[in-house]
């Protein structure tokens, strides 16, 4: 039997978070608060992260998730508890405030959360010139496990440091590792990271604001980023890209708002890395946050 790989909780880099005024915006330098906060990882817990994790697959598929077996899909991930991390405050008895892992797509095909997903990835991999050149073809029953692609799934609370961010990826490469030792089903080929974006949108109440926008040829196709280490990971991919989600209705909520001026459209976003290039594009989002991985 392969050694469990059960680890003490792991601090995550001291993050400081800016203490916020009653309106919800950051307040000036001199009335700002800092608020220092030791942030943990801890293997997943059956009986304690069902919930946390399924809220964050909630946020991370956004306006899709009511397409998925989400609770199939949350049971999957902590009972594969000696792979991946969840990161919380003060006790592993609370919910998650972030979490990584990754799935192996072709060894859980037949479960029904994880065909679902095949099934999504590839039709959304479709809509985007850089992933279909790849993506749906590895993904594809057709290949009968020649590649083997790990499906990862990462998602945090809404300003959280970016300081947590590189001990929890750097924990995933070494319990990879191990558990290739151990001779476990998580030698993959390529690794499949979903994500999630924006595009900035002028606000449909400020109609005079749109139109100045577009008089002066404002550009609203960039894809910003909710994890700012994705654009730094995506220079190690293969194929890269974004995907509007099935159940977005084209309309932009004004309560989804990134600034005060403007509103936002969220996207799905997916990169493709090969396995042979995955430890450099942790070790990129080290580098990029400053914490090293």
């Amino acid at each position: 039997m392969a050694r469990k790989r059960e680890r003490e909780a792991e601090q995550a880099n001291d993050a400081t978070v800016d203490k916020m005024d009653h309106d919800g915006d950051s307040s000036s330098d001199d009335d700002m608060d800092i608020v220092n906060v030791d942030f943990e990882l801890f293997n997943y817990d059956p009986q304690i992260d069902f919930h946390g994790v399924k809220t964050l697959l909630r946020q991370l598929f956004d306006a899709d998730h009511q397409l998925f077996d989400l609770s199939g899909l949350s049971d999957l991930i902590v009972e594969q508890n000696t792979i991946g991390s969840t990161c919380k405050v003060d006790d592993k008895a609370n919910d998650a405030y972030a979490f990584l892992t990754v799935l192996n797509l072709w060894e859980h095909r037949a479960k029904t959360p994880v065909a679902q997903l095949i099934a999504y990835l590839s039709e959304k991999a479709k809509t985007n010139a850089s992933l279909a050149a790849v993506v749906p073809e590895l993904l594809s029953p057709a290949g009968g496990g020649k590649s083997v692609v790990g499906l990862v799934l990462a998602d945090r609370l809404l300003n959280m440091p970016a300081e947590v961010i590189p001990p929890m990826w750097g924990m995933l490469i070494d319990e990879i590792e191990a558990a290739v030792e151990d001779k476990e089903p998580y030698e993959f080929t390529h690794y499949l990271v979903v994500s999630r974006g924006y595009h900035e949108v002028a606000s449909s109440l400020d109609e005079s604001e749109r139109k100045q926008k577009k008089a002066r040829g404002g550009d609203e196709a960039q894809l910003l980023y909710f994890h700012p280490e994705d654009e730094e990971m995506r220079k190690h991919a293969l194929a890269a890209g974004e995907y509007a989600f099935t159940k977005d209705d084209g309309s932009v909520a004004d309560s989804k708002r990134a600034f005060q001026e403007m509103g936002i459209r969220p996207q799905g976003f997916m990169m493709l890395i090969e396995a042979c290039r995955f430890a450099g594009a942790v070790k990129a989002i080290g580098d990029y946050v400053g914490g090293g991985a």
